[in-house]
Formats: structure tokens, C-alpha cells, sequence
């Protein structure tokens, strides 16, 4: 019986009732009608009515209807697993969900998990399933011995980064300078625990550096190769102020060797360019000169170079720099710099098809005697291939091109990590402030880049780099604008979610570009400590038939079990098949189980947070409705093909929200008192109403339109019969005020209300208001009605006669002022005419004058 007591009371049948242990009550009823069991315990009360309901003081919930559930009155939302045959409420969680049949399967389930190693912790009838739960709950369920494995590091490898200067006499060998700290660590890793450590770097001084200039001596680069000829002095003198380790190497290329590429008679074979320039035959890529700190012979040498020709304007320059990355050119594990200059594009995978080049770019060194010798049998290679070939030799590149390619190899950046871009000038008179910029760009920035890892492994980067800047994710694995001694550090979580095939793997964390990594060695605990300690062929797993480890048994071949009691042979027999067909039917454990000694056991499937359970294995918890994608609508647990809602949420998806607060209306009403709330939504009673809240109706004359003759007949009387008026309209409880200003407000009201303003047959006006209270209407109105006052005759009359004489008087003075214009006009312009006119003083031949003159004989003028 265990601890306490139990009594029930059943209504018709009692057909069981037991107590198994603390904290724990079975109650079994078969009642025809209502049944009801109430079982009283120190530690529980337990009731039965459509299904049991535990109610524990300090622990869980636990509540079977349609589907188990349990809340946690002080700790998380678990699943409370209730098996129909036993009638018995277990405490569930993920660890219990992932159906665990040993230590070493439970530790994998998640980081919280422990597995309970007392020999008699089952109680009779339990699975060894329950072995494995949280901590928390093995610890309430008094487990002594719990199995709970944690991760650790261990640094193997710890050397400080190197404080070196460059005036120092004692100069450092490249393998003796450290740049990144700790070099080499151990994690011990558990399923879903992260480990965290700190990884250092600081930028040594003086720290060395190769260089290698690949050029591009097609005839469009000819005035390029003069300037470039004098660059290894120059440019050793100049990269003193960097380091005094320095040395420099050379290389060209063209095209490939085949055409259309390049044009192969003879004669433009012996010598491609046109005119009278003599130039080299063409070659794919020529390493001239192997890294070397001897500035002279690099001008020598590269002095003797001579420009080539081909036909198309991309150039073979993947090639080169394939050869570049792979061949040993003499670089070493520092600081290396591929310089790519050229005035054009490139061919990439797949172009070489138009010379009949199919094979893809093996990736290997092809060089005799310093010449690619297998340009017209391998394709170019690809971008992703140089970037991978070009990571692996910690090369970084500095594209110097013309300003015409600046776009094209900008993308390009972009694809390659830790690579710039310079612009070169039309006769690369500015190639060594281009190098020595764009190596400032790339040093002054930390990438790291992990080797891969493996499945179920994750690790995640989180830098603290210059002044305190942080950066997460992606960003989280650089530092940018560092200086020489500038020291950075990074925070790195490693994390597994599972154990992969082999129990140590080693992953490689590395800065691009440099030749040192860290060398982190993953050490999975795939198995418990106590699991070295098991019993072979225990008396307690049924007469030897299996060991005992971590308080349970692990069967011998051919036996299974919980104590290894049956045999496999047995496993098929009738007998035990028909215990586990449910209703007599067909289907032994629904299809979603294996019977075993009489008893279901359930499937796995792929995913453990979806488990089968059941007596038949007829339930499980992935089956059920959704809703928007989600199980359960994101707001419940599957249980047995049935979602069981959190609280505020039903319906068979749990996506019907009980929450009213989406229906309350600015008046606080529950849709305007119009609709009910549906799952958060207002369902409109009236199919005139719509909206959110039901508040719009675009139907609806308007409430002032409708109750203005109720309110008009009530208030002021009317035409009409004051009977009928009082008949029709006495639904309206009307209330009297004096002034407008005594009307209710809107905002003092916790119902609708509604101003009105209305005006009657005589021009007159009236104010009122309308409202709903406890489905009562109710209207207040102003008693004096607004009437417009009548109009005053002799203003108008006096108004109209100015008026009109002012217009006239207005009509005159405009007619006179037009006249005036026109007269003027008119008389100018004869004033103009009589001064243009011209009189001739001729006489007229014809003319005689009227005027005739008769002297007088006898006159003497006296």
C-alpha cells in the first residue's frame, strides 16, 4: 500500500483502488453512470469525476480530459503521461518523452536529464523509461544515486602570443612567433551543454612576409612590364618600414593554348602581336621567379620578360592563380600576398567548353620546368574551387586592376574572403602604394574560419575586439581595425546535439590568412561512469540473462525485457499477441510498436521530442489539428491526437482565443454591444453591422436621422396625434435640459453616445443625445429650440436702391472714362497725320486767277 491512506467512494461499481508509493494515488472506477472517487492522502488529493485530477501542494497538476497535462505550480509547463491500464499520473518531461532504455541514451536527450541509478527506484509496473527524467524531478522522487555527467576543458596547449619588436637583435624563425592563444584544447562535450572558451590574438610586429606578383602580359599590359621592372628593389626598400623579413616573387600568364583563345597558325604562334612588335609566344602561366629576398634578381629577371598576345579579351588568370596556390614556389608558414594585375577579365569553370576543354579543374600542381603544361586539358577552375584552394595555403590576394574592371572584381572580392581590391593605373606606375594600402586593409582585419564539424556540432563566435566593440553571429568572427600589437579576443561555444558516429573528432579554428589555427580535440560522453561498472550476467536481470548497469538491465542477445524475462522466440507467440491488439482488432500495438513479453513498445521516430505512447501505442503527440503551421496553434500540447489548450485558447487547434480584449470597443463595450467575441474576434448579431467592433454600418440612415421625429414629437409635440406619438415613440426615455452645455459628454459615459443636431419644417433647430443604457434608449434635449430670427426690411430695401445707383454711377463713370481714352486716341492720331503731311508750292498750270488788275492810265501815284 506504501505511504498513507486512501479512501474512496464510488456511486455505483468499484471495481479497484490501490496507492502505490509517495506521492502517488491509482484509482480505478467503472461506474455505470457518474462516477465519482475522491481519494484522500497527506501527500495528494486525487479526484475522479469524468477523468482523475491530482492536485499536489508543492508539485504538479495534473489534469486528464480529453488529453493529460501538467502545470507546475513553482517550475516549468511539463506533459503529465497517464497510462489507461495502470490509472497511474506520471510526472513527464522532454527527458521522459524521449523514451530512454538506457544511461547512455539519456544523457544524450538534453543537458537537464539525469538517470537514476538506485537499484529500487521502479516501483511495480514502471518502465525503465523513467530512469531518465530531469534532476530536479529524480531528486523529488527521492533518487539517491543520479547519473549526471558534465563537460569540461582541458588546454593542452597554452603558449603566450609573442611580444616581439622589429629593432630587437635577436630575430625570431616564423614557426617561433604566436599569434593566437591557446594553441590546442580538449572539450569534453554532453548532448545540449555548451562549453565556452576564450581564443587571443594579437598582430606580432615585424612579423614576416611572401609576396608574389602574377602579371598578366597579354599586349594590352606592354606598358605595364616597364614600370614593373624596377619593382623588387623598390618595393623591398618600401616594405622595410613593415617588416624586415621580406621576400618577393614573380609570375605571368596569358591565355590557354588552344584556340579560339589564341590564334594557332604558325606564324601568330611564333608571334601573336600585330605591327611590328616582337613578341613572346603565348603561354598559359610561367612562374619566373620563386619567392626570394633578392630584390636584384627579381628586376633582372622580370626585365627579360616580354609581352605575349592572345584573342579574347577575358585572360586565363584562374589558371595562374591556381598553380600559384598549389605549387611549391618556395612559400612559407607566414604572412603570404598574391598580387593579380591585369587590365582585363577572366575565364571561369566551364568556358574552357569553346576549346573543347570538358575535364573540370583537378586542383594539382602542373609545373615543368616553371611552365603549366596542362592548360588545353583541364577547364579553368571554378570561383568556389580558388576560394577553397586558396584557404587551404592561408593566400590572401590583392586584386590590382584598372578602373574599366574595378565592378567586375569587386564582386569578386566579395567571394573571395580576405582579398582587396586596388585601382591600377594605366601603366601600373602606382602598383607599390596599391600593394602596400591594400596589405594595411587586409592585416588590420581578423576573420576567423572553423574546418568542418561534425553532424549535430555547432559552434558559435561572439569577438571582443578594439576600444570594446562586440559583434555576434557572424559578425562575431572578426575584428576589424587592428594595429600592430592590438590584442583581440574572441568567445567561442561549441555545442552537440547528439553523438555522431565516432566518439572524438578534432576541428580546426584558424584566422584567414594566417598560418596558425588552434587545434580543438570534441570528446563526446556518450556513456554514463556507472556503465563500466555493470554486472555481467546478474542474478536480478532474470537468472543471468543480462547486466546489470546503472541500476537497470541491459538483455543478452536473444533476451528482452525490463528484467530480461522474456525470450525472442516467445515474442510471436499468440498469446502474447493478443494483449497487445487493442478491441480485439488486427493491429498489434497499432502499428506503432513491437510486442514485447505481452507488453507495447512504442517506436522512436527521428525526431524524440515525437513520441508514440498508449497501452497500444495508439496515441502520440504529433497528429494533431494545426494551425497557422503550428502544432496546437502554438498554444497547446498534442496529447494522445488531441490538443490540450492553455488557458484562454479551445477549439480542436487551440487557435480560438478566449481573450476579450481584441472585441472591447473605445466605449469599453464588447463589440459595441452589437456581437459576441469568437476566438478574438467580434461576431456582428445585426448583419448590418460590421468592423472590428461592430461599429460600422453602412446601411444605417444615422442614429440623429432615425430618432429625429421620436425625439421632435416627445420634446416639442407636432402636427401629427400626440397619442400615436407617444404609441410609437415610447421606447424613448427622454430627459429635459436647459442648454447645450448641460447635454452628456462622450467621454463621461461608458456606453455609446451620440450628438445630435436636427432641424424641423420651421428652420428652427434642436440639440439632443442619443444613447443605448442596459438596452434601454435614452435621449436628453435641449428645451429652447434655435429658431433664425426674421429678417429687417429696410436695410435690405435701403441696401438694394444704393446698390443699384452705385452701379450705375460705377457704368457711367466707366463709359465716360471710355470715351475720354477714345477721343484722346483719335485725336492723336490725327495730330500725327497733319504732321506727316507734305505740300508741294508749284502752281497750277490750268489755274487762272479770279483776280484781275486794272491800272488806272491817268493815275500818277500822287
Amino acid at each position: 500500500m506504501g505511504f498513507g491512506s486512501c479512501v474512496c467512494v464510488c456511486v455505483f461499481v468499484l471495481v479497484r483502488f490501490v496507492s502505490v508509493g509517495f506521492g502517488s494515488c491509482v484509482c480505478v472506477c467503472v461506474c455505470v453512470c457518474v462516477r465519482a472517487c475522491v481519494c484522500l492522502f497527506w501527500s495528494g488529493v486525487c479526484l475522479w469525476g469524468l477523468g482523475p485530477v491530482c492536485l499536489w501542494g508543492l508539485g504538479p497538476v495534473c489534469l486528464w480530459g480529453l488529453g493529460p497535462g501538467c502545470v507546475f505550480l513553482f517550475g516549468p509547463v511539463c506533459v503529465c503521461r497517464v497510462w489507461a491500464r495502470s490509472g497511474v499520473c506520471w510526472l513527464g518531461s522532454e527527458c521522459i518523452k524521449a523514451n530512454a532504455q538506457s544511461c547512455g541514451e539519456c544523457i544524450q536527450v538534453a543537458e537537464k536529464c539525469g538517470w537514476c541509478t538506485d537499484e529500487n527506484f521502479l516501483r511495480d509496473g514502471e518502465s525503465k523509461t523513467v530512469r531518465c527524467d530531469d534532476i530536479g524531478s529524480l531528486s523529488a522522487k527521492k533518487c539517491v544515486k543520479i547519473e549526471n555527467p558534465r563537460g569540461n576543458i582541458n588546454i593542452n596547449i597554452n603558449k603566450d602570443v609573442t611580444n616581439r619588436k622589429k629593432d630587437q637583435a635577436d630575430k625570431l624563425k616564423p614557426e617561433q612567433i604566436t599569434q593566437i592563444q591557446p594553441q590546442k584544447l580538449t572539450l569534453n562535450l554532453r548532448s545540449g551543454e555548451p562549453l565556452t572558451f576564450n581564443l587571443k590574438f594579437k598582430r606580432a610586429e615585424d612579423y614576416p612576409i611572401d609576396l608574389y606578383y602574377l602579371m598578366d602580359l597579354s599586349f594590352s599590359m606592354k606598358d605595364d612590364l616597364e614600370n614593373v621592372k624596377n619593382l623588387g628593389t623598390h618595393l623591398m626598400r618600401e616594405m622595410q618600414e613593415i617588416t624586415s623579413d621580406f621576400r618577393i616573387g614573380f609570375g605571368s600568364f596569358v591565355e590557354k593554348t588552344v584556340m579560339p583563345y589564341i590564334s594557332t597558325t604558325p606564324a601568330r604562334l611564333a608571334n601573336p602581336c600585330i605591327g611590328n612588335y616582337n613578341c613572346t609566344s603565348p603561354f598559359s602561366y610561367k612562374n619566373v621567379l620563386s619567392l626570394t629576398n633578392d630584390g636584384n634578381q627579381f628586376n633582372n629577371l622580370v626585365s627579360q620578360q616580354q609581352i605575349s598576345g592572345n584573342l579574347d579579351s577575358p585572360e586565363g588568370g584562374f589558371d595562374a592563380i591556381m598553380q600559384v596556390a598549389v605549387c611549391e614556389i618556395g612559400w612559407r608558414n607566414v604572412t603570404r600576398l598574391l598580387v593579380f594585375s591585369t587590365d582585363a577579365g577572366f575565364h571561369f569553370a566551364g568556358d574552357g567548353k569553346l576549346g573543347g576543354i570538358v575535364l573540370p579543374n583537378d586542383g594539382k600542381c602542373h609545373l615543368e620546368n616553371n611552365m603549366y603544361t596542362m592548360s588545353h586539358y583541364y577547364d579553368y577552375p571554378s570561383i568556389a574551387h580558388l576560394v577553397q584552394k586558396l584557404s587551404d595555403h592561408n593566400i590572401q590576394t590583392i586584386f590590382a586592376v584598372t578602373e574599366e574592371f574595378q565592378p567586375v572584381y569587386k564582386e569578386l572580392k566579395n567571394l573571395i574572403p580576405k582579398s582587396a581590391v586596388g585601382t591600377l593605373s594605366s601603366n601600373s606606375s602606382n602598383v607599390i602604394k596599391l600593394i602596400i594600402d591594400s596589405y594595411n586593409s587586409l592585416s588590420s582585419e581578423v576573420i576567423l574560419e572553423n574546418s568542418r564539424v561534425p553532424e549535430g556540432v555547432t559552434i558559435s563566435y561572439k569577438s571582443v575586439c578594439k576600444n570594446g566593440v562586440t559583434g555576434t553571429g557572424e559578425g562575431g568572427r572578426k575584428c576589424s581595425n587592428i594595429s600592430i600589437g592590438d590584442e583581440v579576443s574572441f568567445q567561442i561555444s561549441v555545442e552537440s546535439t547528439k553523438c555522431p558516429s565516432h566518439n572524438s573528432e578534432t576541428i580546426k579554428i584558424k584566422p584567414l590568412g594566417f598560418t596558425e589555427e588552434v587545434e580543438v580535440v570534441l570528446n563526446f560522453i556518450c556513456e554514463c561512469e556507472c556503465s563500466k561498472g555493470g554486472v555481467p550476467n546478474s542474478k536480478d536481470c532474470h537468472n543471468g540473462n543480462g547486466t546489470l548497469e546503472c541500476g537497470a538491465c541491459k538483455c543478452n542477445a536473444g533476451r528482452i525485457g525490463g528484467k530480461c524475462e522474456c525470450s525472442k522466440d516467445e515474442l510471436r507467440t499468440e498469446d502474447l499477441d493478443a494483449n497487445c491488439r487493442r478491441d480485439n482488432g488486427t493491429d498489434i500495438c497499432s502499428n506503432n510498436g513491437e510486442c514485447v513479453c505481452g507488453t507495447c513498445e512504442c517506436k522512436t521516430r527521428e525526431n524524440p521530442a515525437e513520441i508514440y505512447n498508449g497501452k497500444y501505442c495508439e496515441c502520440d503527440n504529433f497528429n494533431c489539428d494545426r494551425s497557422g503551421n503550428k502544432l496546437c496553434g502554438g498554444h497547446g500540447q498534442c496529447e494522445c491526437r488531441m490538443c490540450v489548450c492553455e488557458a484562454n485558447y479551445t477549439g480542436s487547434a487551440c487557435d480560438c482565443s478566449l481573450d476579450t480584449s481584441t472585441c472591447l470597443a473605445k466605449n469599453g463595450q464588447i463589440c459595441n454591444g452589437r456581437g459576441t467575441c469568437e476566438c478574438g474576434e467580434c461576431k456582428c448579431t445585426n448583419p448590418k453591422f460590421q468592423g472590428s467592433t461592430c461599429e460600422i454600418c453602412p446601411t444605417c440612415p444615422g442614429v440623429c436621422p432615425e430618432h429625429k421625429d421620436c425625439v421632435q414629437c416627445r420634446a416639442f409635440g407636432g402636427e401629427g396625434d400626440k397619442l400615436a406619438c407617444e404609441q410609437s415613440c415610447g421606447y424613448l426615455t427622454l430627459v429635459k435640459v436647459a442648454r447645450r452645455d448641460d447635454l452628456p459628454q462622450p467621454t463621461d459615459q461608458s456606453f455609446p453616445l451620440t450628438h445630435c443636431k436636427e432641424r424641423d419644417a420651421n428652420d428652427c433647430w434642436f440639440y439632443y443625445t442619443f444613447a443605448v443604457r442596459n438596452d434601454t434608449p435614452e435621449a436628453y434635449v435641449v428645451e429652447e429650440l434655435e429658431c433664425p430670427a426674421g429678417p429687417d426690411i429696410i436695410p435690405i430695401v435701403v441696401g438694394v436702391v444704393a446698390g443699384i445707383v452705385l452701379i450705375g454711377l460705377a457704368l457711367l463713370l466707366i463709359w465716360k472714362l471710355l470715351m475720354i481714352i477714345h477721343d484722346r486716341r483719335e485725336f492723336a492720331k490725327f495730330e500725327k497725320e497733319k504732321m506727316n503731311a507734305k505740300w508741294d508750292t508749284g502752281e497750277n498750270p490750268i489755274y487762272k486767277s479770279a483776280v484781275t488788275t486794272v491800272v488806272n492810265p491817268k493815275y500818277e501815284g500822287k
